[in-house]
């Protein structure tokens, strides 16, 4: 595919300012554009990013790079995507840092990889115990008998990681991997099979914010991390020790208002240590059933006032969840977020209904109903009658 200036652009800024986009996301706030950080006479803030301890000022170079490496990302059947395209996931650009950039490795389209589906993190410690595999099975099982249906992220790591991942495949489920590598390497290497079976699944994909060629150096976990939790609209936590990537997934989780959840085990069990520091914290509620766990995320049918993290209790948690991306994904302003609400309550209404029953122009619900289309929320047949994705049904 042919990438624009603008995305190059972002391609070497994601590279040298990786670790510390909140810098440069202001001054691309401030200018409109990733490319403008590259005129000689835009003038760097003494508290940017470029100082002794940063990359420096963006020179041209780096955009040579960027167009090298975009070519070689199309090349080999990759995608890369730019905090400004659409198709960025609308729940990363909530973060106060979110990736300036992604590397995406799917069959299926960024829209029905990010923008379907509620997303449910699972992490653990890679030495998983059978007590915590036979949990994180019966987890992510239970989800995938909920109405609504999740994402699974993970960090395809050894452990509760590769547990979630297969699980999900084996039940239906979409599954994201969020690597600390560059997507053209699969760590670790085990995993290799895990991972081209998620890159052959609809809705699945390999995710990350490093370059080709990255190594799986441990400094890079820490950064894979903050991603896995900007996803995900809750982090399940399997067993973890007390120190260790799982808890630092947790923490960013609570810092970007995520819900957190744990599934507590034995007092003198180490793996089960951390799970029990963030529930004596409140930094997480405990995990009781599967069942439970479901209805907590607000993803099956459970008695009102109930309570709950994301939806209504009830039938209304598909029209909830529904508003909460369609709120995400184009502002509480736009439009397309009570059309899409209308399309969902009235099943096989055409467009001249709909704007109608909305009191809404008809070129600008027919313009709607196109944009819900491409991106896989709305289907119309051939008398233009439209219908919801099944997940919001």
């Amino acid at each position: 595919m042919a990438y624009s200036d603008e995305q190059v652009a972002l391609c070497a800024l994601n590279k040298h300012f990786g670790f510390h986009p909140r810098a440069v996301l202001k001054w691309i706030e401030e200018t409109g554009s990733a490319l403008a950080l590259f005129d000689a006479s835009f003038a760097w803030g003494a508290d940017d990013a470029s100082g002794k301890d940063g990359p420096g000022r963006p020179e041209a170079s780096w955009l040579d790079w960027a167009r090298r490496e975009l070519d070689e990302v199309d090349r080999k059947g990759f995608r890369f995507l730019g905090i400004t395209d659409d198709d960025y996931p609308q729940a990363l650009r909530t973060c106060e840092d979110p990736p300036l950039g992604l590397y995406l490795n799917g069959s299926s389209s960024p829209t029905e990889i990010f923008g379907l589906r509620p997303m449910v993190a699972f992490v653990g410690t890679r030495d998983v115990s059978p007590y915590g595999k036979a949990w994180c099975r019966k987890l992510v099982s239970a989800l995938a008998d909920a109405r609504v249906q999740p994402c699974i992220v993970s960090g395809l790591a050894y452990g509760a990681d590769g547990v979630a991942h297969r699980t999900a495949l084996e039940c239906g489920l979409p599954t994201i991997g969020v690597m600390a590598t560059g997507i053209d390497a699969v760590y670790p290497g085990r995993h290799t099979d895990l991972a081209m079976d998620m890159v052959r699944t609809p809705g699945c994909a390999l995710v990350t914010d490093y370059p080709l060629q990255t190594a799986p150096v441990a400094l890079n976990f820490v950064r894979r991390n903050r991603i896995i939790a900007g996803l995900s609209r809750a982090v399940v936590v399997v067993e973890s020790k007390t120190k260790g990537g799982s808890l630092m997934t947790a923490r960013y989780a609570c810092d970007y208002g995520r819900d957190v959840f744990a599934v507590p085990g034995r007092l003198d069990d180490v793996r089960s240590a951390g799970c029990l520091s963030l529930i004596a914290s409140d930094m997480a509620r405990v995990v009781t059933t599967a069942e439970a766990l479901a209805g907590e995320l607000g993803l099956s049918p459970r008695p009102r006032g109930a309570g709950g993290s994301w939806a209504t209790a009830g039938s209304d948690a598909p029209e909830e969840v529904l508003r909460a991306l369609l709120v995400r994904r184009y502002g509480p302003g736009s439009p397309l977020v009570p059309i899409g609400l209308a399309v969902r309550e009235q099943r096989g209404a055409t467009p001249e209904q709909l704007a109608s029953a909305l009191g809404l122009p008809f070129p600008e619900v027919l313009s709607a109903i196109g944009r819900l289309e491409a991106d896989g929320l709305v289907s119309t047949d051939l008398l233009r009658r439209c219908t919801i994705a099944p997940a919001y049904a």
